[in-house]
């Protein structure tokens, strides 16, 4: 029996699919596994035995990603899962950004009481006049789930897309239309597009990606939309070209005090994976994620431990091992199954930077003594028999 703490609410399509081996607690240091969206966990204790955690959602800066690695804490998140939300919500913001429909409606709000409000809105409606956006320029900066579905609704709309990502991946080459064009560098993006969409991780090196420098190599009257994370983009850059006309509008989800009352900026309140569905599909990712680890032992999308699945458990026992990264570690584990005389039916190592996890089924399940042996190995950190 496998026991989770949810941390926040989680959609009960997740919850459902949890066999009769799991079980939800309130209990957090009985826990094997959290579930969690939004807590923050960066000052929470967990106990020793804790297993895995679940974000059920992309973003995991709540989640102490290295501290969790040195304990052996598996750390999942749901890519892709709430991709849809976030493409709707971008074409929405492309919309707003085009069209003044914001100033409309404001307009016909403060003016619904007037008794000529038809003649005054034949009068007024052509000070909220826009732009369509089939013939403009869009540019995608990083093609993963999202930025793939918002490159063809944004093709399928008439606009002229251009592709940035050089690390797509072959899934997401498939994924994409044959009509997005292939910019192989930033800077074709700014020159070109009268959009510019930003769909990248935040790590160190994306931090402030659109700065000063990002803005002034722009086409004039550029608008941005940020439905990423708030760092990738440096306000002040936005703000000083908002001032200077650069730039027409900034559309981001991620409102804060710089930027949230600025003439030109559009913020929504981080609503792009605030759907049921998303809520829904990242529930059950994550539970299925779960579920996978903690009775197979298979990593499917963690951030802090590497994509490592052996599929189903065809051997009398598999063992799983945490290990860091370093020279001969499997020579060592393999080793010590062997002089105790248990064969390797079958294996799987991977490694991510400073940590590494491997899986072997064996023909028998091993004594104490190999276990022993094998957790002792400098560099183990968890081991686990299933």
């Amino acid at each position: 029996m496998y026991t989770v703490k949810c941390l926040n609410p989680i959609s009960n399509r997740g919850l459902d699919l949890f066999t009769s081996e799991f079980e939800v607690i309130d209990d957090l240091n009985a826990a094997d596994a959290v579930l969690v969206r939004s807590a923050s966990m960066h000052d929470l204790e967990v106990p020793d035995s804790m297993l895995a955690v679940a974000r059920a959602g992309a973003g995991v800066n709540n989640i102490p990603l290295n501290e969790y690695a040195e304990k052996g804490i598996t750390v999942f998140n749901t890519p892709g899962a709430n991709a849809n939300g976030v493409k709707e919500l971008v074409v929405a913001g492309l919309l707003l950004a085009s069209r003044d429909i914001i100033g409309g409606v404001n307009w016909v709000k403060e003016n619904a009481k007037e008794a000529d409000l038809a003649k005054m809105i034949e009068k007024k409606k052509k000070e909220f006049a826009g732009n369509e956006l089939k013939g403009k320029s869009i540019g995608v900066i990083g093609l993963g789930a999202i930025g793939v579905l918002v490159a063809n609704i944004c093709n399928r709309l008439g606009m002229n897309v251009y592709g940035y990502d050089p690390y797509v991946s072959v899934r997401s080459a498939w994924s994409l239309s044959r009509m997005v064009n292939h910019s192989s560098s930033l800077d074709e993006i700014y020159e070109k597009c009268d959009f510019l969409t930003i769909h990248v991780p935040y790590m160190e090196s994306t931090k402030g990606m659109i700065g000063k420098e990002a803005v002034q190599k722009m086409k004039d009257g550029a608008t941005i939309l940020n439905f990423a994370r708030g760092e990738l983009v440096d306000d002040q850059a936005v703000l000083d070209g908002l001032a200077s006309k650069k730039i027409k509008h900034y559309v981001t989800d991620f409102p804060n005090p710089a930027v949230a009352a600025a003439d030109g900026v559009i913020t929504i309140p981080h609503l792009g994976a605030s759907t049921e569905e998303s809520e829904e599909n990242c529930a059950e990712m994550a539970v299925d994620q779960l579920m996978n680890y903690l009775e197979k032992g298979n990593i499917v999308n963690s951030v802090n431990y590497p994509n490592c699945d052996l599929g189903d458990i065809e051997a009398e026992c598999r063992i799983t091992v945490h290990h860091k990264n370093l020279p001969n570690m499997i020579g060592q584990l393999t080793s010590a199954l062997a002089e105790e005389g248990y064969n390797i039916e079958n294996m799987l190592n991977k490694s991510k930077k400073d940590y590494a996890y491997s899986i072997f089924d064996v023909e028998k399940r091993p004594s104490e003594k190999v276990l022993s042996k094998m957790k002792q190995i400098d560099g183990v950190i968890r081991l686990r028999v299933l």
